[in-house]
């Protein structure tokens, strides 16, 4: 008789995502996509990674970071995200940045305020949307608006 319990005989979960392959995935996912400045998309993505690394977030939240547009964006879809190999919190994060069509700032912010990880990365997404340098190659009205978009959602994420 086989000493094989009913467990072994069970599917091995899928290991995670490393930071390699979601990085990987969100380039492809935003391949050809340009920023209001007309830059490559996936800068904007890599300088969020980075933004989050330098503030101490964790590899979760780092994953987050390369994918926090994917969904927003249709980049990936939901259903991609929900059956991807990332961690719940990963998942949480990436949903909580999401912004959905008229939604007002302060749903949005109190989402991303009661998500875990959250916070940081979008903190990490302001700071690199609001970079001067940015903003310096954008028309005047743009500018204007954008600064007073990311202003505003300093101050309901309480980060000054």
């Amino acid at each position: 008789m086989s000493q094989d319990s009913s467990a072994s005989r069970l599917p091995s979960p899928t290991p995670p995502l490393s930071l390699a392959e979601v990085e990987a995935t969100a380039r492809a996912a935003h391949a050809g996509q340009t920023d209001k400045a007309g830059r490559p998309y996936a800068e904007h993505l890599r300088a969020v990674a980075e933004g989050v690394r330098r503030r101490g977030g964790d590899d979760e939240q780092i994953a987050a970071a390369w994918l926090h547009d994917a969904v927003e964006d249709d980049a990936l879809s939901e259903r991609w995200l929900y059956e991807a190999a990332l961690s719940r919190r990963t998942k949480d994060i990436v949903l909580a940045l999401t912004k959905r069509a008229g939604e007002p700032p302060e749903t949005y912010a109190a989402r991303i305020l009661a998500t875990p990880g959250a916070v940081l990365v979008k903190e990490a997404d302001l700071a690199h949307n609001a970079d001067p340098a940015r903003l310096a190659v954008l028309d005047g009205a743009t500018r204007t608006r954008l600064t007073e978009k990311y202003t505003r959602m300093r101050a309901l994420l309480g980060l000054g």
